[in-house]
């Protein structure tokens, strides 16, 4: 970065005309600092960016994560196949974005309805699962004014399939005291089309949290990078 002219060093440009004048690759660089012998940081969160296999703009083939989405959903192993990354201390300032941004999103669910801004629910999701390379199957309980009490991930499963009981989500739902919930789980295959599995599944579980007084607003699928709500697709 030391051979770009001063106003277009990411961190002077940031200091300048503020953050959001940087692009994604400019941003990822300021994060990672320093690139690697012959591969300067600015190329290496370029190719970190690209989608796996397209050519980056040095012309080379990219084993990349697609986009910011893509690399914050990527787990420490995706992460220390990436040249320069092998290292902890890059990885661990990774994760600490990831947590950060999870945090963020999880404060402000709680500090609002839900429903009011229904893109961060599926931001946090998918912060949360979309990288599990299992499925997982987690709650969100919500108190009466549709605000967020807690999130917890109760079952795991294999790739295809997962068991959820639910008298367990009942019980939980009754300890937080939760007016309503929102269910969701993720697809390590990539797709969140629900399956017919899914739709019974969430008829099952709206019946027995019902007996409790218990709504259930919306089933979120996740996956990388992709999450729909089956609230909106009339599926509830």
């Amino acid at each position: 970065m030391k051979d770009l002219p001063a106003d277009a060093r990411p961190r002077e440009k940031l200091l300048a005309r503020g953050a959001g004048a940087l692009s994604d690759t400019e941003l990822l660089a300021l994060l990672l600092r320093t690139g690697t012998a012959g591969r300067g940081v600015m190329q290496m969160a370029d190719e970190l960016l690209s989608a796996p296999g397209v050519a980056t703009t040095n012309g080379k083939r990219s084993g990349g994560f697609g986009g910011i989405s893509g690399l914050l959903n990527a787990g420490a192993e995706d992460l220390k196949r990436i040249k320069g990354l092998g290292g902890d201390a890059k990885r661990a300032e990774l994760a600490a974005v990831l947590e950060l941004a999870r945090r963020a999103i999880g404060q402000q669910l709680k500090q609002r309805e839900v429903f009011s801004s229904p893109g961060a629910v599926k931001q946090y999701l998918q912060l949360h699962l979309a990288a599990k390379p299992h499925e997982v199957f987690a709650v969100l309980f919500l108190d009466a004014q549709n605000r967020l009490v807690a999130m917890e991930e109760l079952f795991r499963g294999t790739l295809t399939q997962t068991s959820v009981y639910p008298r367990e989500i009942v019980v939980r739902a009754l300890k937080h005291e939760a007016a309503s919930v929102v269910l969701a789980h993720n697809h390590p295959s990539g797709t969140v089309q629900p399956s017919r599995a899914d739709e019974a599944l969430t008829q099952t579980l709206k019946a027995a949290l019902a007996l409790v007084d218990v709504r259930v607003l919306d089933h979120v699928i996740v996956a990388p990078g992709d999450a729909l709500s089956m609230a909106e697709k009339g599926l509830l």
